[in-house]
């Protein structure tokens, strides 16, 4: 389900301005949005659900205008979201929550529901728990309910908001393997700030920054991008003042620093293979250079 964002901006009270100009088309498939808190994530992922109007530009989800009536309950027939904060009612079991959802999202055959449930109890792999309180439930396991919950009526979009934050390092690789197997034939959206999530699970990607479009494409071209920019230098001194520490590890006397630099931050530094993190990293490095001082 393609979507397709054009000149979108969002300005709050203040002149706060949450989105400037956005531009972005995402196909079919997994697809990552990558940006530190603040950079506009949320407010492009709640304008997507409906939830938010932008101030101008337009969003156009398979063919339809979310800034329209039509075109808004056209998408919402076709969209499952899982905000950053799930909200649940703790007293009910996992299996009763969703069958509440279920009758809100319009599925009125007991017997459909019924089933319907039971398949993605088992998706999430929480058939076992699905007669337990919420209440009771882990962070992650939260998480897989939430996930069911924007599974139900099987849409072809999935938007996910920092789904992984909080989240311990097995449910987390968890989490991730079941957003890339329900990615198929519908348009996953991951919204996050953890780098590692989007390199684990997508080949594309956008870059947002202060509601700006840093980069668009492949995970690939984010990697080359910091390409003899990423460094290791050892020392027993200070660490180098230029660039940005990646890493630091204890090396006899002194450290062993992995570095992000635009250029060769010390006399000794020895250039090192870029990762994602790299990439993204020097993406940032570089946009803050363009930046006019005051």
């Amino acid at each position: 389900m393609r979507i397709e964002i054009s000149q979108l901006t969002k300005t709050y009270k203040g002149g706060v301005h949450a989105l400037d100009g956005l531009d972005l088309d995402v196909p079919t498939g997994m697809y990552g949005l990558l940006g530190s808190n603040g950079a506009g994530k949320t407010t492009l992922m709640r304008i997507m659900a409906g939830l938010l109007r932008p101030t101008s530009g337009s969003v156009r989800i398979g063919g339809h205008d979310i800034t329209t009536t039509d075109g808004r309950l056209a998408v919402l027939r076709a969209l499952g979201y899982l905000p950053q904060d799930v909200g649940v009612y703790p007293d009910l079991t996992a299996r009763r929550f969703l069958d509440y959802i279920a009758l809100l999202k319009g599925l009125d055959s007991r017997s459909a529901r019924r089933r319907r449930i039971g398949e993605l109890l088992e998706v999430v792999a929480l058939t076992e728990q699905a007669d337990r309180k919420l209440k009771g439930f882990s962070g992650g396991m939260l998480r897989r309910v939430g996930i069911a919950q924007a599974l139900l009526a099987d849409p072809r979009l999935l938007i996910v908001d920092e789904p992984t934050t909080g989240l311990d390092p097995e449910e987390r690789i968890r989490f991730r393997t079941l957003l890339s197997q329900l990615a198929g034939d519908r348009t996953v959206l991951l919204s996050t700030h953890i780098v590692d999530d989007v390199a684990q699970t997508c080949r594309s990607l956008a870059v947002l920054a202060k509601g700006r479009l840093l980069f668009r494409g492949g995970v690939g071209e984010l990697v080359a991008f910091a390409d003899r920019r990423v460094w290791t230098v050892s020392t027993a001194g200070p660490a180098p003042a230029q660039g940005r520490i990646v890493a630091a590890l204890p090396e006899g006397a002194g450290m062993r620093y992995r570095m992000v630099s635009l250029t060769r931050p010390a006399a000794n530094a020895e250039p090192a293979e870029p990762t994602l993190e790299d990439g993204y990293l020097a993406l940032m490095e570089s946009a803050q250079a363009t930046v006019p001082t005051p």
